[in-house]
């Protein structure tokens, strides 16, 4: 618990209004991320949001892109409560025994192409909570990820830039 409260104190406030210079950058990434969706998915990418055992923090940052501020909607992103209608698989947190067979059933359900990106240092490795009697680690333990952003938490511009970079990736097929 005690390294839980010094990392809040370490990383602080994440989502605050932006500084004057931001908003053109934010602007910038939104373009490519739309480019990259456009070339991807032709229209838009509509996004599943799983916490497999997370703080939350991830969570605030994932909401963040859909505030006004980053309006990730406009770039071609719509987030849904169903994974029978998602394209792409948003996970944070470390997997916890608990969550495990929620998590499986949720991949099972979302229709291929099926992306999977690992929110968060606990998504990608476990983070603070590590491998533990309740914790799993990593996402990779369950599932097959295609994309990483790491961060703990990451920013909504470091969310916006890892769709990018995954997106603008050409397709593989998965081994599970």
């Amino acid at each position: 618990m005690i390294r839980i409260l010094r990392q809040i104190f370490r990383t602080g406030i994440v989502t605050e209004p932006l500084p004057e210079g931001a908003a053109a950058e934010v602007e910038t990434v939104g373009l490519k991320l739309e480019e990259a969706v456009r070339e991807r998915f032709r229209r838009s990418i509509t996004i599943r949001q799983v916490d497999a055992g997370s703080c939350n923090g991830c969570e605030l940052e994932i909401h963040a892109i859909n505030n006004p501020i980053y309006n990730c909607e406009k770039y071609g992103i719509h987030f849904t409560a169903s994974p029978r209608f998602a394209d792409l698989l948003l996970v944070t947190g470390p997997v916890t025994r608990n969550m495990e067979i929620a998590l499986r059933r949720t991949y099972v359900s979302t229709p291929p192409p099926k992306l999977v990106v690992a929110v968060g240092d606990c998504a990608c490795n476990g983070g603070i909570f590590g491998e533990t009697y309740a914790s799993l680690g990593g996402i990779d333990k369950v599932l097959p990820v295609d994309a990483r952003i790491p961060g703990c938490p990451p920013t909504p511009l470091q969310l916006m830039e890892g769709l990018t970079r995954l997106l603008g990736r050409p397709e593989r097929r998965k081994s599970r």
